[in-house]
């Protein structure tokens, strides 16, 4: 199995003080070592962009690209990458508003790498929820 992680369990995984930070490292402790986590440029892009604007971090861009590769080598789960190889043509059926296009098309990116969208957010179709620590 292979996960496209978010966004927001990106930076709940590399932070320790973020509130989703237990709940996202008890579920990938569960997980069998052949799950493969992996990224993709829309998700990196929103890790960077988050961790530089939102209060609770204001991480400068040159340091949350240095944690991003911290993610990726991590010796205990490494995580992979994904190329985003198509453009909107490929939006769910669901996506209705603007507010549901970046979900939907991180959900069909997944689907097209073999991937489930796994996420803290439970409205999104067809994506994986990550379960309460």
């Amino acid at each position: 199995m292979t996960y496209l992680l978010d966004v927001n369990a990106l930076i709940a995984l590399g932070f320790q003080e973020h509130e989703f930070h237990e709940r996202v490292a008890t579920w990938l402790s569960s997980l069998d070592s052949s799950v493969v986590l992996v990224s993709c440029p829309i998700t990196e892009l929103g890790f960077v962009r988050v961790l530089q604007q939102a209060p609770p971090y204001r991480v400068p861009i040159s340091e949350s690209r240095k944690l991003l590769g911290q993610l990726r080598k991590n010796p205990s789960r490494a995580i992979g990458f994904i190329p985003d190889d198509h453009g909107v043509e490929i939006l769910p059926a669901w996506v209705a508003n603007g507010r549901q296009s970046t979900d939907g098309y991180l959900s069909a990116l997944a689907r097209k790498h073999q991937a489930v969208l796994a996420t803290l957010d439970e409205g999104i179709k067809g994506a994986f929820v990550i379960p309460e620590a």
